[in-house]
């Protein structure tokens, strides 16, 4: 049954219910474009609570005699403290992850909202000679049951692809999954054999089926092809495209619910899975755009996974140490620093900025060099600094700081690797030619903080660690800063 039926059901509460619906509606709007700005996030996340408050309360109090307080407050219950465990259990560098898995999450409940609705018609019609009920239409398309039934399956669909495909990103992202093929899934005939069959199964599911059984079984079909789907297209993608992948599956998760929500005939469904789709959309063609490489590249090639002939040794390192580093930094009168995935895994936001501090406390003009895809998602990085309160106004983007590279004294690299490559630069045959980087090179002394001299998502080895101008400090990057700011201020 739809949702707008249950709320016809409890009388004058309904158009009550749709104010506070339009008005939490106004809210996700409001808050996500607050979102945009680091100034104003955390408006912006307080405005969208409030909003989901809103219309989880609403839907309780329609739905509390229909569907039962006890099921509703279990539910309501178990949701809380898995949130409330995951909010405060998981580390900031563990989000990319935690995000894929609230992708596939959000997939999983639209596919099993259409999955019930259907079972609910067929359980409840009764007479099989009926031909429609709430203009769901049995084997016709009609003009009141073709839309109907197309958001049935597209709910289906999508939110199976999205499961799937975001727990694999999951498996990507934290290292469970690493190999480009289970079987024939991975395959590009495979995934083009699963596409055509599932579609053809949305056709018979929504529209073509003759009978009550036919339409459930096309459509449980339908679930199990999409899952397998998912899997396929997600799985021959490297680690080094998972930012974008994980963007374009949150913008599956909003189609999904666009499509539950004409289903439910629910308003802010439709209005909030329309945001979320055209802004994960949106930010997918953003990050793309700043790996210069086209969606498709992305979603068919194999960036990122290693190889056989992949290159890892280096003969020219030249390894330093916290006091020769402090002996650059007590004469730099400029520094730029890169933060990259190994600052955010070693939780060095808070020395890093210590440092930048006491630079800036000397004289020397400070700056941070932030790319678009640091990091395992896009704004990583951003997030990671504004909680060491690392002033705004200095993060500048790769367009408005690669100039000045080669006016600066001194670059400390924080476990960044492919972000700051010169083969995407020097190597027309490399995997990430083309790719923005960084151009650290060009300042005159650059220091790279790392555990070891192990390749980034890309697999594939930096110049920069043997560049005459490079010195090579290994070690944790929150202790090796937090050496730096000893030995530079015994100076």
């Amino acid at each position: 049954m739809s949702l707008a039926l249950l709320m016809q059901s409890t009388g004058g509460g309904a158009e009550a219910a749709e104010y506070v619906y339009m008005a939490a509606a106004l809210l996700f709007v409001l808050g996500i474009k607050r979102l945009s700005g680091v100034r104003t996030a955390r408006s912006g996340n307080w405005l969208a609570s409030i909003a989901m408050f809103a219309a989880v309360a609403v839907t309780m109090i329609v739905l509390w005699d229909v569907v039962g307080g006890p099921i509703l407050i279990s539910g309501l219950v178990v949701g809380a403290v898995i949130g409330l465990l995951l909010a405060t259990r998981v580390p900031l560098t563990e989000m990319p992850e935690l995000v894929a898995l609230f992708n596939g999450l959000g997939g999983a409940s639209s596919m099993l909202v259409a999955l019930a609705t259907t079972a609910f018609y067929i359980s409840t019609m009764g007479d099989p000679g009926s031909a429609m009920i709430d203009g769901f239409s049995i084997g016709t398309v009609s003009a009141g049951g073709g839309h109907y039934a197309a958001a049935i399956v597209a709910s289906i669909f999508i939110g199976a692809v999205t499961l799937t495909g975001s727990l694999i990103a999951y498996g990507k992202l934290s290292g469970k999954v690493n190999s480009s093929r289970k079987g024939l899934l991975g395959s590009q005939a495979m995934n083009v054999l699963l596409l055509v069959g599932a579609l053809v199964l949305c056709w018979w599911g929504g529209f073509a089926a003759d009978s009550y059984s036919t339409i459930l079984t096309a459509q449980v079909l339908l679930t199990c092809v999409a899952l397998a789907l998912g899997i396929g297209l997600v799985l021959p993608i490297g680690g080094a495209d998972m930012p974008v992948v994980i963007s374009l599956l949150n913008s599956y998760s909003g189609l999904a619910a666009c499509a539950t929500g004409f289903v439910l005939e629910n308003n802010l469904l439709i209005v909030a899975g329309s945001i979320v789709g055209a802004a994960g959309l949106i930010l997918t063609m953003i990050m793309c755009k700043a790996m210069n490489r086209s969606l498709t590249n992305v979603i068919f090639a194999k960036f990122g996974e290693a190889s056989e002939k992949e290159d890892t040794g280096y003969t020219n390192v030249k390894s330093t140490s916290a006091e020769e580093v402090a002996q650059l930094l007590d004469v730099a009168q400029s520094m730029i620093i890169v933060p990259g995935y190994g600052l955010a895994v070693a939780q060095a936001q808070h020395k890093v900025r210590e440092l930048a501090d006491y630079m800036s406390s000397k004289g020397c003009d400070v700056k941070y060099a932030i790319h678009p895809v640091a990091g395992r998602m896009p704004g990583h990085m951003n997030v990671l600094l504004a909680e060491a309160d690392v002033p705004y106004e200095e993060l500048f983007e790769l367009d408005s700081i690669n100039g000045e590279f080669s006016n600066t004294d001194l670059v400390i690299v924080v476990g960044a690797n492919d972000v700051c490559n010169p083969c995407a630069n020097d190597d027309p045959t490399s995997p990430i030619a083309g790719m923005p980087v960084l151009n650290v090179w060009d300042a005159q002394t650059v220091v790279v903080i790392k555990r070891s001299l192990s390749h980034g998502y890309a697999a594939i080895k930096n110049p920069l660690f043997e560049a005459d101008n490079a010195l090579m400090f290994f070690g944790d990057a929150k202790q090796a800063l937090q050496d730096l700011v000893t030995e530079v201020q015994d100076l």
